[in-house]
């Protein structure tokens, strides 16, 4: 490609960028319904779950990371797991069983009825992630799907959906970010109190 193809190349991929950030406003409510209820559980005992496979996978421990660590304030951990983390237990579950139930089986082991447990998909068809969330809900846990649009299916059977207005994976995993980071604010506003005084971030 000649070095005006790539910026145009490169240009196009910003502005869509931009044009789904701008059209996930209409998702506020949900990252905050998603933040509310992922604060209330942790007030009273509970413990976050969370799963997804690839990319996903890296937004679960991402956020997992951001509970146990901290967001942007000085404060406590707060109770996360990413069950995706363990090697002997996610291959013993896909040899015995079947890689579907990796998360499900992990999440009828744990979760509780005070618990949160979070899938990501960018498609909302895993197979692993649908399975998961049902044994959530099975388990009287509160389930919330991370997805797209074409995770219609995922999302209604969900308690709580963030569901990004985007087909495309990589506008969808970037708001997938952009969506726990929201989350991660408001967590970290309750559990540090919002006159805590901000830390340094550390790289």
């Amino acid at each position: 490609m000649t070095e005006l193809q790539v910026e145009r190349v490169l240009e196009t991929q910003l502005d869509r960028h931009a044009e789904v950030t701008a059209a996930m406003r209409d998702q506020l409510p949900q990252v905050q319904a998603v933040a509310d209820e992922l604060i209330r559980r942790l007030a009273a005992g509970g413990v976050l779950y969370t799963y997804g496979n690839g990319g996903s996978a890296a937004d679960a421990q991402h956020l997992v990371g951001e509970l146990i660590g901290r967001y942007l304030r000085e404060r406590r951990p707060l109770p996360a797991v990413a069950l995706i983390g363990d090697a002997a237990v996610v291959s013993c579950i896909a040899n015995d069983y079947s890689y579907d139930d990796v998360f499900a089986r992990q999440v009828e082991a744990l979760a509780r009825p005070q618990d949160i447990v979070v899938g990501f998909s960018t498609s909302g068809t895993s197979p692993t992630v649908v399975k998961g969330l049902a044994a959530a809900r099975a388990n009287g846990a509160c389930s919330v799907a991370f997805t797209s649009r074409r995770g219609q299916d995922l999302a209604a059977a969900a308690d709580l959906a963030v569901v990004v207005p985007a087909d495309e994976t990589a506008r969808i995993q970037e708001m997938h970010l952009l969506a726990l980071h929201l989350i991660s604010e408001l967590v970290d506003r309750w559990a540090a109190g919002t006159d805590h005084p901000k830390t340094v971030e550390s790289p």
